[in-house]
């Protein structure tokens, strides 16, 4: 009989890897609330012109990484999984409308991306990730907002990461820094990367995120060098009020990120212990954007966090705690079957998880299956029991245990726990 495996690149999540994502995501939900954010679900399929649009014909998910196919009902129209959460959320957007009725809004997203990358720890070709995006707002306190949230997280998940931060101008100052770091790539040509050489005439400001070229890049020209006065401006009230909350940053002359659509403002969070695979947070400014896909000439910015990535940060930072199952609830025999429904459903009502066993197993057999799933206390239910009024609480940490009434079970948990 033929036994199916996954594909390469695509990852199982089961029990506790599965709820390392969504411990990641709900922080992020709960801080997304915080700041006034609502959620908006996007299709995992777009016609693959948005992407080319937005992101660049030059960047790596166009040219490289996307899954792109055919529809036959569609007009042979060309589809691609979503490689990134961005565009499909401004195409969403100016679709219903709300460039125009009501331009200032704040969206948050979580969902599966699909890049056809060479995959390793960290890097999957389907990966999960939650992003923010806010319409309508250009000044630099909404900059500032959106990393205060990042900051937020790595307090909440007791975690460290390193904020690194750039300004790549906009349309006025732009234009002098991407022809002087084109100058530089043609002074240098033959010792570009076969990437950057092709690149060059394209989009030579692709060179500065190339991780081949690192050590003849150190000496580019540098963004800040060519701001306009209004990006000078605009980058130094972001540093300012990152200041004034407390968040620890460094200036990346270098970090242009891989999509072209970002202006101004660039950032990367970063953690350690995660090799190569280490940004964790990555976005930007996208004053252009929305304009390029259709819409009105509303600013935004944005962040996309993989969860994987974070997950793993985690892990190496020793703060990966996972909840645990309160209660294993062990019936002998088919009359405390019926109690231990009832006695079930009272625990959870109490804001207690509960985990409720077969009652055909021996006793010894389903204690050792309780230690195995981590819970902290049995629940013994027998006929002995049910004819007193009680039940046999084990404190499987302490291997102590005591009889309790019934009435009485969570707040004895409570009490022991």
């Amino acid at each position: 009989m033929q036994h199916f495996t996954r594909l390469r690149g695509f990852q199982d999540w089961i029990g506790p890897s599965a709820e390392a994502l969504s411990l990641v995501e709900k922080a992020f939900v709960e801080i997304a609330a915080g700041h006034g954010f609502r959620e908006i679900r996007i299709p995992n399929v777009e016609r693959v012109e948005l992407y080319a649009r937005s992101s660049g014909e030059t960047s790596d998910i166009v040219e490289k990484q996307m899954y792109v196919f055919h529809d036959h009902d569609e007009a042979e129209t060309t589809l691609a999984l979503r490689p990134e959460g961005t565009p499909g959320v401004v195409r969403a957007y100016v679709e219903a409308g709300l460039d125009r009725s009501d331009p200032e809004q704040r969206l948050y997203y979580s969902g599966a991306m699909f890049r056809r990358e060479r995959p390793q720890k960290g890097r999957y070709r389907q990966f999960y990730q939650f992003g923010v995006e806010v319409f309508g707002r250009a000044d630099a306190a909404c900059d500032a907002e959106v990393l205060l949230m990042i900051d937020e997280l790595q307090r909440a998940l007791g975690v460290e990461f390193r904020f690194e931060i750039n300004s790549i101008g906009d349309a006025q100052c732009r234009p002098q820094f991407r022809q002087a770091v084109y100058d530089f790539g043609k002074a240098h040509y033959e010792q570009l990367c076969a990437d950057c050489k092709n690149r060059l005439e394209r989009n030579p400001l692709r060179l500065l995120d190339c991780k081949n070229d690192v050590a003849l890049l150190e000496h580019a020209p540098k963004s800040a060098d060519y701001l306009c006065d209004p990006c000078k401006t605009h980058f130094n009230q972001v540093k300012t009020l990152l200041d004034a909350g407390g968040v620890k940053y460094v200036e990346n002359p270098r970090l242009v990120r891989g999509l072209d659509y970002y202006t101004r403002t660039t950032f990367e969070v970063i953690a350690s212990g995660l090799g190569s695979q280490s940004t964790v947070v990555a976005g930007g400014r996208y004053d252009g954007l929305i304009e390029a896909l259709g819409g009105a000439a509303v600013p935004g910015i944005g962040f996309g966090c993989g969860l994987e990535r974070m997950a793993l940060a985690l892990e190496a930072a020793g703060k990966l705690l996972i909840e645990k199952t309160d209660a294993a609830i062990i019936a002998m025999g088919d009359a405390a079957a019926a109690k231990a429904i009832s006695i079930a459903r009272a625990m959870r009502e109490s804001g207690l998880s509960v985990e409720m066993f077969s009652p055909e197993r021996k006793l010894k057999a389903l204690l050792s299956r309780a230690n195995k799933i981590g819970a902290r206390f049995a629940v013994i239910i027998g006929e002995n029991e049910i004819a007193k009024g009680v039940v046999v609480l084990r404190d499987l940490q302490n291997s102590t245990q005591r009889e309790v009434a019934e009435g009485e079970i969570s707040s004895a948990i409570s009490v022991m726990g």
